[in-house]
């Protein structure tokens, strides 16, 4: 890769949603089995080019070689190409190859989900290949990996690549969660850690804190299951271009780069913001053995209450910045199908909607109430109800 590293011109900036999933192979075989059947690695660039609006996406089934097939027949195409700098371009989106890897060996207490990205095809062709031999299903996706977890983080630098944890904190498969009782350190090498995933139900004051995740920057993915949940939750990032090397060069704040804005849902409508009974839903205290309402001893404790009991600083947020509340158009009450295409007919792109059109433009292709509501979503206004135990909070217009 090139070596010219220089300033930002001119306040570049792009969005990036970094933790979408591969629903179905070129072949129609699965790779997410919870993933959407449309959720294809083509029809992923065209709706984040096209529809979305988005800049930059990490795919983190990359690692299955279906997909990897895939990218090369759209070089062969000529209708994709690899960057000098790292990724691969495809109308007017960067795609960077990732793969998400569950860890689980006897340092950790739980399973922990991980996010690693990589420059290149073959670069991430050695690592699948090199996963053959410590995973059992390679086509699949968040697949068990047998081995240690600084092994893995040596094998991922090895091949010039970015090791993020996900989705630290949610109540399964995380590293906060699950995987420690107290400290990233009890599992990882923390000197090979280029950024913190937040999660659905986290935000950047829940989660600074924690002392030691003051290191590193936090990123905000969709963690997309289907083409609709492709921008859930983005960032984004000042950088010369969308690039893996400006994405790498960002998560550690070179030359002025860096996330410039994180936007998210407001935690309280991810599905594990409170502590809830497994087995009937009901809201319980964070100390809770048993179910007041059932009986039952499945509890699943939140993750405000997790970093509760993790908290060991007030937080350093005038370092950090800012995380803006927002919900896909999708969430928004009475914004159907046809209501959206109509909103990308005027505007080109959710993005477009979501950051630019003002009020007056909105009021004159959608009814009023709607048009106010995706302004009162932009400014962070719309009433919430918490969410919780796998099961999503709700929005209203306030």
């Amino acid at each position: 890769m090139s070596e010219n590293i220089g300033t930002i011109e001119n306040n570049k900036t792009y969005f990036a949603d970094m933790h979408i999933h591969i629903g179905r192979d070129m072949y129609d075989n699965p790779v997410k089995i919870t993933g959407a059947k449309r959720l294809t690695l083509t029809n992923i660039l065209k709706e984040s080019s096209r529809n979305k609006g988005i800049d930059m996406i990490g795919v983190i089934d990359s690692h299955a070689p279906a997909v990897q097939q895939e990218i090369k027949r759209l070089i062969e195409a000529g209708e994709a190409y690899e960057l000098a700098d790292g990724g691969v371009r495809f109308e007017k989106v960067t795609l960077l190859l990732g793969s998400e890897i569950e860890v689980y060996d006897e340092q950790c207490r739980g399973p922990i989900h991980v996010l690693c990205y990589f420059p290149s095809l073959d670069k991430i062709e050695f690592f699948s290949e090199w996963l053959t031999t410590k995973m059992k299903n390679i086509t699949l996706s968040s697949q068990r990996y047998y081995g240690t977890a600084k092994e893995l983080q040596y094998k991922v630098k090895e091949l010039e690549g970015i090791f993020i944890p996900a989705h630290v904190f949610t109540p399964f498969k995380s590293l906060y969660g699950k995987g420690v009782k107290n400290s990233l350190h009890e599992v990882f090498d923390s000197d090979l850690i280029d950024g913190i995933e937040l999660g659905l139900s986290s935000d950047t004051q829940m989660a600074d804190q924690i002392k030691e995740l003051h290191d590193y920057t936090f990123v905000s993915n969709s963690d997309a299951h289907s083409l609709a949940k492709i921008a859930r939750e983005y960032q984004e990032i000042g950088m010369k271009e969308p690039s893996f090397k400006e994405f790498y060069l960002s998560l550690h704040q070179v030359n002025d780069r860096g996330i410039r804005k994180n936007f998210g849902m407001n935690p309280q409508l991810g599905k594990y913001h409170t502590t809830v009974c497994s087995n009937c839903l009901e809201p319980l205290t964070p100390d809770a053995i048993v179910c007041r309402n059932c009986g039952s001893k499945k509890i699943i404790k939140g993750v405000f209450d997790r970093i509760q009991e993790l908290k060991n600083t007030n937080g350093n947020l005038e370092k950090r910045t800012p995380y803006l509340y927002q919900v896909p158009l999708e969430y928004l009450p009475s914004l159907g199908k046809k209501t959206f295409e109509k909103l990308l007919y005027h505007f080109d792109t959710e993005m477009n909607v979501i950051h630019y059109a003002t009020l007056e433009q909105l009021k004159a292709v959608v009814p009023e109430k709607l048009a106010e509501s995706i302004i009162q979503m932009r400014e962070g206004k719309l009433a919430i109800k918490a969410g919780g135990g796998g099961r999503y909070g709700s929005i209203t217009s306030s």
